[in-house]
């Protein structure tokens, strides 16, 4: 019996030893956080390290039109039901005095993104120039990003199968462009540049105007800036508690918890 019992002690601690070896060499291979992009210093991952790329969103001149959305669908192919940016309406106010309001939003591509240090592969990272992007080669759709987010921008493409969300168009950068969102923009609400240079019109707006951001409180200095933001409209906005956070709370599953139900269900 004493013979057995070793012999079981000795294939145990053999399984463990080989269980932590199998699971050093995974965790060595794909969550090393490199990111073959990066290493090559390729303008595509790194960005232009002498821009700083911010919007501005004037909300005086918002008409809640949503050509923003359906552009921003049309160009970066959104599967339906899905998208990167929306515009909030809102009636803020008591009777008489009540009013429409938008608010649109977006990632808001912040300096210091909660997004990036919870990813597990470098998948999600921050460029040179203030982008904050993914890689869909090298995601693995865990959702921690997703649930790290404080503005629940950031969503599981149902084709993809991986994290999502909005670039500023990052390819159209590239070619000189401005963000889809931007361009048909019929309120001219949306106003896209390089803060970095002191003649563009995100630089005058920022610096002649009062601006605001969403949830600064968060600290991560997020570079999407709003003209006329009445707080009534972020309060509203903070209290809209999504259905995946009531159902999580009547489950009352811990955020790791939460975030495998969500896997097992994709």
């Amino acid at each position: 019996m004493q013979e057995k019992n070793t012999r079981r002690e000795f294939l145990k601690k053999g399984a463990i030893t080989s269980a932590f070896a199998i699971l050093s060499s995974v965790q060595a291979e794909a969550f090393s956080l490199a990111n073959p992009g990066i290493d090559a210093k390729n303008i595509k991952f790194t960005g232009d390290s002498t821009k700083k790329y911010v919007m501005v969103i004037d909300l005086r001149k918002c008409v809640g039109c949503q050509a923003c959305t359906s552009s921003c669908i049309v160009e970066n192919s959104v599967p339906q039901g899905q998208s990167r940016t929306s515009v909030t309406e809102m009636e803020i106010g008591e009777f008489p005095d009540v009013r429409k309001g938008f608010l649109p939003q977006l990632c808001n591509h912040c300096d210091e993104p909660s997004c990036v240090p919870v990813c597990p592969t470098g998948a999600t990272f921050k460029r040179e120039d203030g982008l904050v992007v993914i890689d869909n080669k090298i995601c693995i759709g865990c959702g921690y990003c997703e649930n790290t987010c404080p503005y629940d921008k950031r969503f599981i493409n149902k084709e993809t199968k991986v994290m999502d969300k909005c670039t500023f168009c990052a390819h159209r950068l590239q070619d000189g462009l401005l963000p889809a969102c931007v361009e048909t923009c019929v309120g001219g609400a949306r106003i896209f540049g390089d803060l970095n240079n002191k003649s563009s019109e995100v630089y005058k707006l920022i610096s002649n105007f009062p601006v605001d951001v969403l949830q600064n409180e968060q600290g991560t200095k997020p570079q999407v800036y709003y003209i006329g933001l009445d707080n009534r409209l972020e309060k509203i906005a903070n209290a809209t508690i999504s259905l995946d956070n009531l159902v999580q709370e009547a489950l009352q599953l811990e955020e790791k918890q939460w975030t495998t139900v969500q896997l097992g269900a994709r």
